[in-house]
């Protein structure tokens, strides 16, 4: 039986280490915090438990690619969902214009929902919804279909890699439709001129067939992995990080934890940040050049977000999500610093297994550039002065002037906040920068696009939301590239493949 330690027990390593632990390996993972799922941690507060980071799944729905690796595991059955609703999956909200926007599932959903506020691009909205769907049926590995490796994401049409804004430019002309098409680029770090169109063609195609969210939080879904990963024979041991990992003539010979214990395996997986991942090791482990490049990679953008508890039956339960966005010229500029904050946010009262129409509570994630905490970044959890307590509560009181713009009275409803920034990302999930979308994509440099899975240290491989795709869905299709370096091309999309056909 060959054996695998994974570093890191997020969404890339639960999935990673379920996928090899059923077919055989044993598989080992060191997380270094006392709860594992990475973006799917959750925590408790003020009598309410909430989720750090998959607020809205895609991929879910019957036939959706998540749902058919679920199948193949065996945990469908188990994952505790509620579907937004079909009539109104997100509604939006410009402070600009005080505009309201409700965006329904499906491509007829979709269209119609826009076209009711812009009629004149109808035809226009049309095409771009084809072109849409066109460039995500490009992608061998989204459609879980078997190909050769250079074909899974490269070598398609003209318009897959132009960039996202100048691919929605191409197909509608109202400046205020491009905006709301874009709407959800904050999900993947989007930047203008520079991200690539299948990525903000992948994210809408999810949502336009329809998203979900978590019933009682997401880190059942993370304990459902590891359940799967014991249940073959694998353990899952939190609280207890990698410290230094052991490497020799291109080949790790061992990792170390923090507590001094030793881990020996035929292969070892990085589900952590890859610079994080080089500080962990001696640095002629990998090549200057390696190193240097992965450290001049632009990372997405972090968050800032609001924990709300609210006041009993004061605040209705929405099954959907809102989008609030200050100006609509801004939309693909929340990675940058020189901007005024906030540009926008998401919103959402989480679902929960004893429904009603009031919500509980509230979630609020705003994007935030790291250059904004930087003067803190050499301060350590708990520790870091009363000043940024103070800019921490300046920074919220923002956000809740925007939410009483958009629910007059809110503020009335609100029991108790709790606040976390770039700073508490970075150090809980041991993210450079404290970003929540892994590397930047550039169209116009694919080098920096994509972090192939394989390294140039024989049995050491990457998985994660920083190679190829990321999010709830891309991760999990990054886990089937990182088992198949081991197994072989096409190996594990064959299997998902034939359990869901029988």
């Amino acid at each position: 039986m060959s054996s695998v330690v994974i570093i890191g027990a997020g969404l890339g390593g639960l999935f990673t280490g379920a996928i090899l632990a059923k077919e055989g390996f044993s598989v080992t993972i060191l997380e270094k915090n006392a709860t594992i799922g990475g973006g799917l941690q959750t925590f408790k507060r003020f009598g309410e438990t909430f989720d750090t980071g998959m607020h809205v799944i895609g991929g879910m729905r019957p036939g959706g690619n998540i749902r058919k690796i679920c199948n193949y595991l065996g945990i469908t059955d188990q994952v505790r969902l509620q579907d937004v609703d079909d009539d109104c999956t997100d509604r939006l909200y410009f402070s600009e214009d005080k505009q309201f926007y409700t965006l329904a599932k499906g491509k007829e959903g979709f269209v119609n929902s826009l076209a009711a506020y812009f009629p004149e691009e109808r035809e226009h909205l049309e095409a771009y919804v084809e072109a849409v769907l066109a460039l995500t049926d490009q992608v061998d590995l989204f459609n879980l279909r078997p190909s050769d490796g250079a074909s899974r994401l490269f070598a398609h049409s003209d318009s897959f890699m132009m960039a996202a804004d100048a691919f929605i430019a191409s197909h509608v002309e109202n400046p205020k439709l491009r905006t709301i098409l874009a709407y959800m680029n904050p999900l993947y770090g989007g930047r203008a001129d520079q991200t690539p169109a299948y990525i903000h063609a992948i994210i809408s195609t999810l949502y336009i067939k329809g998203a979900s969210r978590f019933i009682d939080g997401s880190s059942h879904f993370a304990d459902m992995l590891a359940d799967s990963i014991r249940a073959h024979g694998g353990q899952v041991l939190a609280g207890d990080g990698v410290a230094w990992i052991e490497v020799n003539d291109r080949q790790v010979d061992y990792v170390r934890t923090k507590s001094g214990r030793q881990y020996t395996a035929d292969y070892y997986i990085s589900d952590i940040h890859p610079c994080t991942l080089l500080r962990l090791m001696d640095e002629k482990a990998f090549p200057k050049s390696y190193r240097d490049r992965l450290d001049s990679i632009p990372n997405a953008h972090s968050a800032f977000a609001l924990y709300i508890k609210l006041k009993d039956g004061t605040f209705p339960y929405l099954n959907y999500s809102e989008y609030c966005l200050t100006r609509y010229e801004e939309v693909w500029n929340f990675s940058r610093a020189d901007k005024p904050w906030p540009l926008g946010f998401l919103m959402m009262t989480p679902p929960s297994s004893h429904p009603g129409p009031y919500a509980h509570k509230v979630l609020i994630t705003a994007p935030m550039p790291f250059e904004m905490v930087s003067r803190w970044e050499n301060t350590t959890v708990g520790h870091r002065g009363a000043d940024y307590e103070q800019w921490k509560q300046e920074q919220a009181d923002k956000l809740l002037a925007l939410i009483e713009e958009m629910h007059p009275g809110f503020s009335d409803c609100i029991e108790a906040v709790n606040t976390s920034s770039p700073l508490t990302i970075r150090d809980y999930y041991g993210a450079k920068d404290g970003t929540i979308c892994g590397f930047s994509k550039d169209c116009h440099n694919i080098a920096l696009s994509q972090v192939p899975v394989v390294t140039k240290v024989r049995n050491l491989l990457l998985t994660g939301q920083n190679n190829n795709l990321h999010g709830f869905c891309g991760v999990p299709l990054t886990a089937i590239q990182t088992c198949e370096a081991i197994l072989g091309p096409n190996y594990i999309i064959n299997r998902i493949n034939a359990c869901n056909e029988s």
